[in-house]
């Protein structure tokens, strides 16, 4: 095992500390884990994770379709219309990018909002700052609601073999949808606390952003419907079912975009948007995360933790949620996330207890920790890039002071929400 922690281990500190080669870091330690005999070649394809990489890719290429077709904008239009002033504003704007969040990755969603949000501080000779940070906290938290929110999801839904509607309603009990649903509720709270001072009224321009096609509108909800309709059907489909119905659909929208565009670059856009490097991430970890469960490594860490946990469940569950909410803070949570799975499973059996509360913890814990520092998540730094092309300068207080109360708000209910209802 020693060789295989120490690889492991070292490819994670080459990960933080050359953060923008993490996909490549991560790739050429998963081809040493194969080079060394850790993980044998017969094992490399059983450690992919296929539907996963297929679900993530293909919901990146709808998103960009339906970026490019404007109904985002069209959306955020609609909200601005109806609300009175800049602290409602700052609330709808928040709500709405943790509703697409919901069903779109966390970066789009943030570069979808970002640019509204940024035009209507610009007429208001307001600070955007609080603005945008808002937003980009608002888009983590909702992406834990649905298997197709975040990649984390995806991840776990895909380990424990959820379905759509399972993020809705698991084994018949509220299942995460409304535990971050509740957070999301109490999190706008502190929003609109933040913007307490702002009364401003918005102005009413009239006009609404056109919308140039329809078609990846319906495309992208087509993938939740097609996601819920597989949910239902009484036997069992392949691993790969909800990979397969996202990726599919991609291929019908880029043949649309072809053909009513008659150029290449119909195609080639919506390609370019998918996040390769977070593909290749994703890949390079799979096969590291492979290796050390071959080389029993994942068996002895879950007996350490159980260990940790006294045999008490309660205490285990709290030390993965608060564990999974600082660590997360720091390092981006889809490498956290993927060497945690395998080893709750371990726990679990190691304890003897049903593992949904634990999971359902590690979810919840990874994604809102983000939330804590302008570096814990993609979405955060995303948002401060944006301001800063703008020629504002996020400070780490004026993350701080809505990032960590937003947190603790969003995540106190979840984690006492989780455990009544699977842990008891």
């Amino acid at each position: 095992m020693v060789p295989a922690i120490i690889l492991f281990a070292a490819t994670y500190v080459l990960m933080l500390t050359f953060s923008k080669f993490r996909p490549y870091i991560a790739l050429a330690s998963g081809v040493l884990f194969i080079l060394t005999g850790m993980l044998p070649a017969s094992q490399i394809i059983g450690a992919l994770d296929f539907n996963v990489l297929l679900m993530i890719g293909g919901t990146m290429g709808l998103v960009q379709l339906f970026i490019d077709s404007r109904m985002p904008e069209r959306l955020a239009d609609i909200i601005m219309d109806k609300v009175p002033n800049v602290q409602w504003a700052a609330v709808s704007l928040s709500l709405f990018a943790g509703v697409i969040s919901a069903f779109v990755d966390n970066v789009a969603t943030v570069l979808m909002i970002a640019p509204v949000a940024i035009e209507i501080c610009k007429k208001l000779k307001t600070n955007p700052v609080p603005f945008i940070i808002s937003i980009a906290v608002s888009s983590n938290l909702q992406g834990a609601a649905t298997l197709v929110g975040d990649t984390t999801a995806i991840m776990l839904g895909s380990a424990l073999d959820m379905s759509f509607l399972d993020f809705i309603w698991y084994q018949g009990k509220p299942g995460m949808f409304f535990m971050v649903e509740l957070g999301a509720c109490l999190s706008a709270c502190i929003v609109y606390f933040v913007f307490r001072k702002e009364k401003s009224a918005i102005p009413k321009s009239g006009k609404m952003t056109e919308v140039t096609d329809m078609v990846p509108t319906v495309l992208l909800v087509g993938a939740i419907v097609l996601l819920i309709v597989a949910s239902f059907l009484p036997f069992e489909m392949p691993a790969e079912t909800n990979g397969l119905i996202c990726f599919t659909l991609l291929i019908i929208g880029l043949i649309y975009n072809y053909a009513k565009n008659k150029n290449l670059d119909a195609i080639m856009g919506p390609l370019k948007a998918i996040d390769f490097e977070t593909l290749g991430l994703l890949v390079g970890l799979f096969l590291m995360i492979g290796g050390i469960s071959n080389m029993g490594v994942i068996d002895a860490l879950a007996q350490g933790l159980a260990k940790l946990g006294a045999g008490n469940p309660f205490l285990m569950y709290t030390i993965i949620v608060w564990a999974s909410v600082i660590i997360s803070a720091f390092i981006d949570n889809i490498p956290y996330v993927a060497t945690m799975i395998p080893v709750i499973a371990g726990i679990a059996v190691e304890m003897g207890i049903d593992s949904t509360a634990l999971y359902f913890g590690l979810l919840s814990g990874a994604t809102l920790g983000g939330n804590c520092t302008p570096i814990g998540a993609s979405a955060n730094i995303t948002g401060i890039g944006i301001l800063r092309k703008e020629g504002h300068e996020v400070s780490n207080g004026d993350f701080f002071k809505i990032g960590i109360p937003f947190t603790m708000a969003a995540i106190i209910p979840a984690y006492i929400l989780i455990w009544i209802l699977f842990g008891v």
